[in-house]
């Protein structure tokens, strides 16, 4: 396939990815993540004051706010959550957004616009590295793969951090490998300043510092610098004693490690450099008595250790107040990925969550289709390393050459590894999002072992098996053209599979769930919040409302919208441990899907909380369903 024809179906299918987003948010109301965002960023760019959500970086929430600049918004800069409050995100937002004059509509719209923009490159920067080490058609195997994901076309229309995380992750990692293939000046610097833009963009992706420590001595040790010059080459040359020469080449390569250490300490010395100037722009107009104030708020809930009392120290000091703000974020993102949230997760109710919600929800929230590509590729690897050339014959030697000729996908897995094992063990449970960042090296991988698959690469141990082989019989021929034919069917049908099961679900992408857990409309039963009900069908609920004639409807919302916005006089606000007596004979009560299930899951042991408060009405069929993720029920 052609370079013109390759770039050409990538455009198109980009395209597409645009046209997606575009339409299908324009219906969504504000999630919960987005009223903090987005106010947020506009603080940040034209307040020059970062007191607002410290707990993500500014990057992603600076360039959501750059088209606010074009529009003539109100500041409630009076108001108490910004004038006197410690990081009162979501009071500043909602009073930003719907009670200080400004249309919230037009702002979250636009908002979103850079978001797209976004994915539209992480889309880009993937295909781009898939057709450097695979080729053209692969490439465009693991672009579609990108294109058509839920998870992506979900989140990358919202102004979270997640999108931007999975970007972070690629483009570090990339240009982190071509500084160790070719340590250049010019590398060294490239990779220093990504990894700098990475730690701008998430506090999570502070795991790239342990990818980048161990990809960095295993390329080294592996790599030694072969030749040896002068004196240690020619000594070598001598050397009879083979004892001897293993000592000057582990001698080599131990230098060689420290040499690379030193490289990488240099990168990443840049990056952190870079985060002084992105960190003092966003503090100019924030007092630095203030910051020594919140940081002191912030981080008092557990007592103060050694680390938080550094960066409480650090606040108010001219020349570390950026990297004390940065690390307060760190800290803050730290204890709460420990704390986690109380949510509900396959009938049960927990705040310390499970070692399997992620396995569970990334086996539920991917397409089927998808799976059955992974299944085919890890099956073909089995065979390679297992039936074909057994792993335990010559064990270390077969590692070490694979990783030396792999390395890409070697520092792909190591990714992987530690992501997954970090997100395991840890106990924030809000959604599949928050794993976005390995999806992109997930597909790489199975679009190059598929790729394998359906071409295998012939092991000859010598030119007369080769040519034994090439001038076999026809049948053989013939059997391995048909054999790629299948292949290649097959994998088409899977991709039709994966577009249909993704556009299937359009607007309402968040609320996806693949056929194991029988489809979105049944997603809510196994997990919610991000994965299905984050409060974006409020809009749409404000229509039903509207084409129904409904004078009054009680609601129990979740989510960044304002139902008194929207609704006005006709809402009346419920929550779930009311006494439903309270609900008028005939009334209409609307409830999101998260506070649903929230209220009739079954807290798990050492649970303290009230559950259970919305079970009466498994005794209701609801009448009508809001985009999935709010359920009207009509109280006679």
């Amino acid at each position: 396939m052609s370079n013109r024809l390759t770039n050409l179906i990538a455009g198109l299918l980009l395209i597409i990815v645009f046209l997606v987003c575009f339409f299908s948010m324009k219906g969504d109301s504000a999630t919960m993540d987005e009223m903090s965002h987005i106010p947020a960023g506009y603080s940040y760019l034209t307040q020059k004051d970062f007191r607002i959500n410290p707990e993500h970086p500014p990057l992603v929430k600076d360039l959501a706010a750059l088209p606010l600049l074009f529009l003539d918004l109100n500041f409630p800069e009076d108001h108490s959550s910004w004038a006197e409050g410690t990081n009162e995100q979501w009071t500043y937002g909602s009073q930003f957004l719907y009670y200080s004059g400004n249309n919230p509509d037009q702002i979250i719209f636009w908002a979103r616009i850079p978001m797209i923009l976004l994915l539209l490159f992480l889309g880009w920067f993937i295909f781009r590295w898939t057709k450097e080490l695979a080729g053209n058609k692969i490439a465009l195997l693991v672009l579609t793969l990108f294109s058509f994901s839920p998870t992506f076309l979900a989140h990358g229309r919202l102004v979270t951090t997640d999108v931007a995380a999975a970007l972070g992750v690629v483009m570090a990692s990339y240009f982190w490998i071509k500084f160790l293939r070719s340590p250049t000046k010019k590398n060294i610097i490239f990779a220093g300043l990504i990894f700098g833009v990475s730690m701008l963009l998430k506090f999570s992706l502070v795991l790239v510092i342990p990818l980048f420590g161990i990809i960095t001595v295993i390329y080294a040790w592996l790599n030694p610098v072969r030749g040896y010059k002068g004196k240690m080459g020619a000594q070598s040359e001598k050397t009879s004693n083979g004892v001897k020469f293993q000592e000057k080449d582990f001698k080599q390569r131990f230098l060689e490690v420290l040499k690379y250490i030193g490289m990488a300490l240099i990168a990443g010395i840049i990056g952190m450099i870079l985060i002084w100037p992105v960190y003092q722009f966003h503090l100019l107009n924030y007092p630095a008595e203030r910051q020594v104030r919140d940081s002191e708020i912030t981080l008092a809930s557990g007592g103060i250790n050694i680390t938080e009392g550094i960066c409480i120290w650090m606040a108010d000091k001219p020349g570390l107040r950026p990297y004390g703000h940065y690390f307060l974020g760190l800290l803050m993102a730290s204890q709460r990925v420990s704390g986690g949230n109380t949510v509900y997760f396959l009938n049960e109710i927990s705040n310390r969550g499970w070692w399997y919600y992620f396995p569970v929800v990334y086996l539920l929230k991917v397409p089927l289709a998808f799976h059955i590509l992974s299944l085919i590729a890890l099956l073909y690897v089995f065979w390679l390393i297992i039936i074909k050339r057994p792993f335990w014959q010559n064990i270390f030697h077969r590692i070490k050459e694979w990783i030396k000729n792999h390395f890409t996908e070697f520092s792909m897995l190591v990714f992987l590894a530690i992501y997954w094992i970090t997100s395991i063990t840890g106990a924030l449970n809000i959604g599949v999002r928050h794993i976005l960042p390995v999806f992109p090296f997930i597909y790489i991988l199975v679009g190059l072992a598929i790729a394998a698959w359906i071409n295998p690469v012939r092991d000859y141990k010598s030119d007369e098996e080769r040519q034994i082989k090439q001038i076999s019989n026809g049948v053989k021929r013939i059997s391995s053209a048909l054999w790629k034919k299948i292949a290649v069917s097959l994998v088409l049908v899977l991709l039709a599979f994966y577009i249909i099961s993704s556009l299937l679900v359009w607007p309402h992408y968040l609320t996806y769930y693949n056929e194991i857990a029988k489809g979105p409309k049944n997603g809510y039963k196994y997990a919610v919040d991000s994965n299905y009900d984050w409060g974006q069908d409020l809009k749409r609920l404000k229509e039903w409302v509207d084409e129904n004639e409904i004078e009054k409807i009680y609601l129990s919302y979740f989510g960044g919208g304002n139902p008194e916005y929207y609704l006005k006089e006709k809402y009346a606000p419920w929550w779930g441990d009311r006494d439903k007596k309270e609900l008028p004979e005939g009334s209409y009560l609307a409830v999101s899907l998260t506070l649903l299930q929230g209220g009739k899951g079954t807290a798990v042991a050492g649970f303290d909380q009230s559950t259970g408060y919305y079970r009466w009405l498994d005794d209701y069929e609801p009448i009508a369903r809001i985009g999935n993720s709010i359920f009207i029920y009509y109280i006679d």
